[in-house]
């Protein structure tokens, strides 16, 4: 045996068993194990921690993700305002102008605002997806049914 020192460490039991199962595996004594692995640490240990990216690629991620969330607020803003376009709508605008009303009150209002409602819907399905002729409303395609 070359000139050699001994070196002792006390690993857990369990800490132990996984060195002893893993030197078996590679065909090594558990001393073997330990004195290899120590070399491979200190040969591939580097104290210097170089960061995958700059302050500024961070900095302009943030912001493309500041940027789409942005968006999408927005994009979340016009849907909702495409649903309150409907009967939802109406009946908001009427409860925040007439607080306290009843049910009853709100029904009317519905009925007695129906036809303005019904002309602006049919307005906006008119040509995509309706076509208005001989003084009647058909699917914009096909034929009359």
């Amino acid at each position: 045996m070359a000139n050699s020192r001994h070196a002792a460490t006390y690993p857990s039991e369990e800490q132990y068993q996984r060195w002893q199962d893993r030197a078996n595996e590679m065909g090594m004594s558990t001393s073997e194990f330990i004195e290899a692995m120590v070399e491979a640490g200190m040969k591939k240990f580097t104290a210097a921690v170089e960061p995958d990216e700059t302050n500024q690629e961070l900095r302009d991620q943030r912001r493309e993700l500041k940027d789409e969330l942005d968006h999408t607020r927005s994009r979340v803003r016009e849907l909702e305002d495409m649903v309150y376009h409907g009967e939802r709508r109406t009946i908001k605008r009427y409860v925040d102008d007439n607080p306290g009303a009843t049910y009853d009150e709100i029904i009317q209002h519905l009925i007695e605002t129906v036809p303005s409602r019904v002309t602006t819907h049919l307005g906006d399905l008119e040509g995509d997806e309706l076509r208005y002729e001989d003084e009647g409303y058909y699917p914009a395609t096909g034929d009359r049914s």
